[in-house]
C-alpha cells in the first residue's frame, strides 16, 4: 500500500495492509468497505462535518451506553464495524486539501455520492489520480457517471434501482398483482459485492502496474447483469419474461408449498427426482402420463400432479415434509424466519451468529463475517464508530497534524 503507517494495531486477513475510504452513505458503498475491513483492510469511513451519516438515524434504534445520548440504530451497528470514523466537509477548500491528503495514503477510495457531486468540489477523477497515480476509485450510483445524460443526474435508491434494472418486472406475481422488490435492499447489497470485486480486482492490478483507475458502478446495470439470460432470450427469441411468482416454468415442482405447520421451498428440477415423488404419491412414474413428469409444467397432467403433491405437503407438517424429501435426495427448505436463523442447530455449527461489543450499543448480537476462509481469516475486531471518533488518530497520525490544528479544523466546521 502506498501508507507507511498502518493505523490499527490488529493484522488479521487476507487484505491486511490494504487502506480503503469510504465516503458513502447508507447501504451500498460502505457495505462494500465494510466487508473489506472484515477481511483486514484498514478502513477509514469518512462522514460530513457536523452531519454524519443518514444511516445512524435509519431504522430501528438500540440505547447508547451513554444514556445522556441518543440511541444508535441496528443498521449502524450491523454495518460499520472495524471502520475508523471521522468527519470531513470536503467542500470546503481545507477540507479538500485534507481530502487529498487522505486519498494519497490509500490503495482504494470507494464513494456512492450523486454522480458530479465531488467534481464540483474540485476533486474530480483526474485530480485525484494526479495526487495519487495508484489510487483505485470506485463510485457507486443509480445510473452511473455516464450514458444518457438525461438519466445520469436522476436520484436513485434501491427499489428504483431494481425497477430500472429489470428485476422487479420479473418479481411477483402475474398481474393483477403488482410487481414487488426483492428484499432487504438487494440493489444495494449486490451492487456493493460487485463494486468491491472489482475494486479488489483493480488494487491488484495497480500493485502490479503503478497504475490506478476508476470504477463506475451503476446499481441499475448490477441489477441488470444478474437477470441471467433474461436479454437474450428477449433479443434472440422475443420472449419477455413475466411475474410467475415462486414456481418456475419449466420444472417442477418447483415451488413454495404451505405444510400444516407453515411454509417450505422445494426444488425438484431432476427427472430422477419426478420419478421419486411419483412413488412418493402411489404413481406409476413409467405410466405415459406420468413419465417425464418433471418437464410437464403446465400441462393436464403437470396440474394434476401439482394437485396431488400440493395435498400431499398439506396434509404433513413441516419436518415431516424435510425428513422424507431429504431421504429422497431432493431439495427442500423451511422458509426461514429470524427466530428459525436464531435456533437453527446448522448456523449455530457454522458460528454465522456472534457477540461483539460497539462503541456505543455495547454488547451486542448478530450476523458475523462471511465466508469463512481457512488460512487468514476474517474477523471483527471492533464496534461501529461514534461520529467522529478516530478523528485525532486519522488526522494526527495519518497526515501528520497536531492537536491544536485538529481543535481548529473542528472549531471551523471542517471536521
Amino acid at each position: 500500500m502506498n501508507s507507511r503507517k498502518l493505523l490499527i494495531a490488529e493484522k488479521f486477513g487476507p487484505l491486511h495492509g490494504t487502506r480503503i475510504i469510504s465516503s458513502g452513505v447508507f447501504i451500498a458503498g460502505p457495505f462494500a468497505s465494510e466487508v473489506a475491513a472484515e477481511w483486514g483492510a484498514e478502513v477509514i469511513h469518512v462522514e460530513r462535518a457536523g452531519e454524519g451519516d443518514p444511516y445512524r438515524l435509519a431504522g430501528i434504534r438500540l440505547p447508547n451506553k451513554d444514556k445522556a445520548k441518543p440511541g444508535i440504530t441496528t443498521n449502524w451497528v450491523q454495518e460499520r464495524r472495524n471502520m475508523l470514523g471521522v468527519t470531513l466537509d470536503p467542500s470546503k477548500p481545507r477540507g479538500r486539501d485534507l481530502f487529498l491528503g487522505l486519498l494519497r495514503e490509500a490503495d482504494a477510495w470507494i464513494e456512492s455520492s450523486k454522480p458530479g457531486t465531488f467534481a464540483r468540489w474540485g476533486l474530480d477523477d483526474a485530480t485525484i489520480l494526479k495526487a495519487n497515480p495508484r489510487l483505485v476509485i470506485t463510485h457507486i450510483s443509480g445510473y452511473g457517471h455516464a450514458g444518457d445524460p438525461d438519466y445520469v443526474p436522476r436520484a436513485c435508491v434501491d427499489s428504483t434501482a431494481q425497477a430500472f434494472g429489470g428485476m422487479m418486472y420479473q418479481a411477483g406475481f402475474p398481474d393483477p398483482e403488482p410487481p414487488v422488490r426483492a428484499q432487504p435492499w438487494t440493489a444495494d447489497y449486490v451492487s456493493a459485492f460487485c463494486a468491491l470485486s472489482a475494486t479488489l480486482a483493480c488494487i491488484m492490478n495497480a500493485r502490479a502496474t503503478g497504475q490506478g483507475q476508476s470504477i463506475d458502478v451503476a446499481m441499475f446495470e448490477v441489477i441488470h447483469k444478474i437477470l441471467g439470460p433474461t436479454m437474450l432470450e428477449y433479443f434472440e427469441t422475443d420472449l419477455v419474461r413475466e411475474r410467475v411468482g415462486n414456481r418456475a416454468t419449466a420444472i417442477q415442482p418447483l415451488d413454495t408449498f404451505h405444510s400444516r405447520d407453515g411454509w417450505l421451498m422445494i426444488a425438484a428440477a431432476l427427472p430422477a427426482h419426478g420419478t421419486k415423488l411419483c412413488g412418493l404419491l402411489g404413481l406409476d412414474a413409467q405410466a405415459d402420463k406420468w413419465k417425464g413428469i418433471t418437464y410437464k409444467v403446465d400441462t393436464a397432467e403437470g396440474w394434476e400432479f401439482d394437485a396431488l403433491f400440493r395435498a400431499w405437503v398439506a396434509d404433513h407438517t413441516s419436518e415431516e415434509v424435510l425428513a422424507t424429501l431429504r431421504d429422497l435426495s431432493i431439495p427442500c427448505a423451511k422458509v426461514m424466519s429470524s427466530k428459525d436463523m436464531a435456533e437453527n442447530p446448522h448456523y449455530r455449527a457454522r458460528g454465522i451468529h456472534v457477540e461483539w461489543e460497539d462503541e456505543e450499543a455495547g454488547k451486542v448480537r448478530g450476523t458475523g463475517v462471511a465466508p469463512p476462509l481457512s488460512a487468514t481469516p476474517g474477523k471483527i475486531w471492533r464496534g461501529s464508530p461514534s461520529l467522529g471518533q478516530d478523528n485525532r488518530l486519522v488526522y494526527g497520525e495519518l497526515l501528520g497534524l497536531d492537536a491544536d490544528e485538529i481543535e481548529a479544523l473542528a472549531r471551523d466546521g471542517i471536521i
